[in-house]
């Protein structure tokens, strides 16, 4: 593509909060502390997980970057920024979260393969952008088109990102025709987060936003829309991100058995405590996220402080003065919720919060029952350990 290239080294790396807990630097994957995720209901870009499969790509002039829209459509046509711009703009709140968010946690039970998250592989964000529903309709595909009349079934992003993974090919991934050209799924091609232009790791300058499904199909740096009959066949769509039973390994895996992850389903992390705490006995504050994809709001956040014999309900919000009501017009439906609830805590004890979200969907209690060789949707029960102690220290 004219404008964009992937640079062969990691020397242009851009620049990135100190902050920053670094999973792996080639490629760059990195979260923030747990703490910085409930400091606001709006993700600051530097403080949003980093998630990458390849060096980061340099766009060398906005003018002449490009994305061709073609395949099984009637008008083929490339599409530069300009024409991005002039359709309508929209803001859309949502949260991406990593499939491998809470990996470490799950990998305690068995080894399983994949960059090593903690729980802040996750972070809400407002994107602004084109609706993919209107990019569409300039190729002649109208909007709730579920089969172009060539039989198109599918829409297929192209990154100009190269990983190894697809052989040094560009990563990419597709969703339902059924779903980008309805309105009311928001998937955006979004040119702006928080207000500003995409920076180069989120990016830079135009990417794919799903709201409510694994982050893995937001692709980042995109380079072609293609509309196809059968979904994406590459790697991250077919061998990797699908969720399998505990009993499958490495020895017996037979990937077309299952179905790509789409969906995220009902999470919730307590991040005011780290795993281990130690506490002065008395009130203690227990805020964290709750989120739960596909649109579904959170009915409820419940949270025990002794290791799940009593329950008590937390306070539910999404905008400060904003009273949160799952599934209402005033929410954002795509969005996370934060939780908060303080506790009279005397002993060492372990804590725990677990979340409902709007179909009724609970999060299961165990980490071993869920466990999979990839280490993908640890949505088990959160436990934290508080050590209380009248000393200094």
């Amino acid at each position: 593509m004219p404008g964009l290239t992937a640079p062969s080294d990691y020397s242009r790396e851009p620049p990135r909060h100190p902050s920053l807990l670094i999973n792996a630097k080639e490629p760059f994957n990195a979260e923030p502390p747990r703490s910085a995720l409930v400091a606001s209901y709006v993700t600051p870009s530097d403080f949003f997980y980093k998630r990458n499969h390849g060096p980061i790509p340099i766009v060398q002039d906005i003018d002449k970057y490009s994305v061709f829209v073609s395949g099984l459509v009637d008008r083929p046509k490339q599409l530069f920024m300009k024409d991005i711009w002039m359709l309508p703009k929209y803001n859309v709140t949502a949260t991406l979260q990593c499939a491998g968010n809470r990996r470490t946690a799950m990998s305690k039970t068995r080894t399983v393969k994949g960059v090593g998250w903690d729980v802040s592989a996750i972070g809400n964000a407002v994107w602004g952008g084109a609706k993919l529903s209107d990019v569409l309709e300039l190729v002649g595909i109208p909007k709730l088109t579920g089969v172009t009349q060539s039989g198109g079934r599918h829409v297929e992003f192209v990154s100009v990102d190269k990983c190894k993974e697809e052989n040094g090919g560009p990563y990419k991934a597709s969703i339902p025709l059924s779903q980008a050209t309805n309105p009311e799924a928001d998937v955006l091609l979004a040119y702006e987060m928080n207000g500003e232009p995409l920076n180069r790791d989120h990016g830079y300058p135009l990417r794919v936003v799903v709201p409510g499904v694994i982050g893995a199909r937001s692709v980042k740096w995109l380079e072609n829309i293609n509309i196809i009959a059968e979904e994406c066949q590459g790697f991250f769509m077919q061998r990797d991100y699908k969720m399998f039973p505990p009993s499958v390994n490495w020895d017996n895996i037979n990937w077309s058995t299952r179905r790509p992850q789409m969906d995220f389903p009902v999470q919730c992390v307590i991040c005011s405590l780290e795993d281990v705490s130690t506490i002065k006995p008395g009130k203690v504050k227990i805020s964290g996220y709750a989120a739960s994809g596909g649109g579904r709001g959170i009915e409820r956040v419940d949270v025990s402080v002794d290791g799940g014999k009593t329950w008590m309900e937390a306070s539910r919000f999404q905008k400060s003065g904003v009273p949160y009501i799952s599934e209402d017009a005033s929410s954002d439906k795509w969005a996370w919720v934060l939780f908060e609830v303080t506790a009279d805590i005397l002993h060492s004890t372990e804590i725990i919060a677990k979340a409902v979200d709007s179909a009724a969907n609970v999060q299961p209690e165990k980490v071993e029952d869920i466990w999979n060789l990839r280490g993908i949707l640890n949505t088990s029960w959160h436990r934290v350990k508080v050590q209380a102690t009248h000393s200094n220290l």
